[in-house]
């Protein structure tokens, strides 16, 4: 109890002077705008695409280890718009770490139990194609279907402990099909992102993720000189399946869930400096597992909350507090859930993490180039961690008893640089 009233006291000081990720770093370097550029029509241009990252993450304790991520993506692609309607995207996706030579040729994300036996040399590489139909209609709003590389990641807009930001540096692009809809009031994002084909007698799973992001506007209030004021209500919904009908394995069909909503208050301000920007939430969320025992659990919930403030448009200080009981989510920080990433098949009672961040980025050239850095810090009071089987020594105990490691406070940390680069270069214009 004392941790957490420690917790409780940093975040009150720290609530006043916080801001959000959400629509500044992240979605400076993770998110993709969809929307039409008709003045490009029967134009054949070239995407450049690249990110450039040091992260260092010092963690400790039971919860997960601390790792480093240094490296680059490149997303080199064409593009072609043969009618207003349409896009065309093709090229390639790469992941190079520094001081690697070598890389699995199988699915590229932290998923339990995927392994690949075959590899490639220099460069983890990914073929890249998207086909985007943009359907508007007087008074009905935009409609975008996307079939191929869909626009994933920080694009979907998912509440911080549904999605990691770090997998923007480590994951494969999403791919599959996707229906995004925006109308006055309403915004929706329906995809599906398919992570593991099989063939017959495949030595793996077929898997694939179903995601639903939705918010609805409630209310908005502008006035020219105190700002813009919105509430939102957003919901979001996560859903992974494994296994089926060719499945080969012996691990049987496996479905998880992730579920949230909430309340958003955001408020933007047109001035040069001083702030620019705030933003409070707070989201109930839920975990279900319907089938399967990938976690130990078939059901729990979670609380999250965080504010923020922008400074200037660039810099951004957050705070929030995240606590939960038998709680694991499909895409979030490890310190989001009840799970040991540390000591797989461990758990903890409960998990309570405070975090504070502050971030600053830089836009250049109507962002085609952007520098920054981001440090965050977790305050961190995990309940007691729970081996399932482990072997006590104990003539008294069972062996096949369960060990309990006391409840921990810890204060791990991590820090990064990024640098992308994103410009776009007309090589033909042809006659329309």
């Amino acid at each position: 109890m004392l941790h957490i009233r420690k917790i409780l006291f940093l975040l009150a000081t720290a609530l006043p002077f916080a801001a959000t990720a959400q629509t500044t770093f992240d979605h400076r370097f993770g998110s993709e705008d969809y929307r039409q550029d008709t003045t490009r029509v029967k134009t054949l241009g070239l995407k450049v695409g690249a990110l450039a990252f040091f992260k260092d993450n010092e963690y400790d304790g039971n919860v997960v280890k601390g790792y480093s991520l240094p490296g680059f993506r490149l997303q080199p692609r064409l593009t072609y718009l043969p009618i207003r309607e349409i896009t065309l995207e093709l090229g390639a996706h790469a992941t190079v770490y520094e001081g690697a030579n070598k890389y699995p040729s199988y699915v590229f994300n932290d998923i339990a139990q995927w392994k690949g036996s075959q590899y490639q040399h220099g460069a983890h590489a990914l073929p890249f194609f998207r086909a985007t139909a943009h359907l508007q209609r007087p008074g009905k709003g935009l409609t975008t279907l996307v079939v191929g590389d869909i626009y994933g990641g920080a694009t979907h807009h998912l509440p911080l402990p549904l999605y990691n930001p770090e997998l923007l540096l480590t994951d494969d692009p999403e791919a599959g099909a996707q229906v995004i809809a925006d109308r006055k009031h309403w915004h929706s994002d329906v995809w599906i992102n398919w992570q593991s084909y099989i063939f017959e007698e495949a030595t793996h799973q077929e898997a694939f993720t179903v995601g639903w992001a939705q918010q609805v506007s409630l209310l908005r209030r502008s006035a020219e000189r105190k700002g813009t004021h919105t509430l939102l209500l957003p919901v979001n919904l996560l859903i992974q399946h494994r296994g089926g009908e060719q499945d080969a394995t012996d691990m049987g069909v496996q479905t998880i869930a992730n579920a949230s909503a909430g309340l958003r208050w955001e408020y933007a301000v047109r001035r040069n400096n001083g702030i620019t920007a705030a933003h409070a939430e707070v989201s109930a969320l839920t975990a279900l597992q319907q089938s399967g025992d990938l976690w130990p659990f078939d059901s729990g919930i979670g609380l999250w909350g965080n504010a923020s403030l922008t400074l200037n448009h660039d810099l951004v200080l957050t705070a929030g507090i995240f606590h939960a009981a038998d709680f694991c989510s499909l895409y979030g920080s490890p310190y989001f859930g009840t799970l040991s990433l540390k000591h797989p098949g461990a758990r903890f009672e409960r998990m309570t993490t405070g975090y504070l961040s502050a971030e600053y980025s830089k836009a250049f050239a109507n962002d085609a180039y952007i520098i920054g850095a981001k440090a965050n810090v977790y305050l961190n009071a995990c309940g007691a961690l729970h081996y399932p089987s482990a072997e006590i020594q104990d003539e008294n105990a069972s062996a096949t008893a369960e060990k309990t490691d006391a409840a921990r406070f810890r204060q791990p940390f991590s820090f990064g640089v990024y640098f992308r680069v994103n410009p776009e270069f007309v090589l033909k214009r042809f006659k329309r």
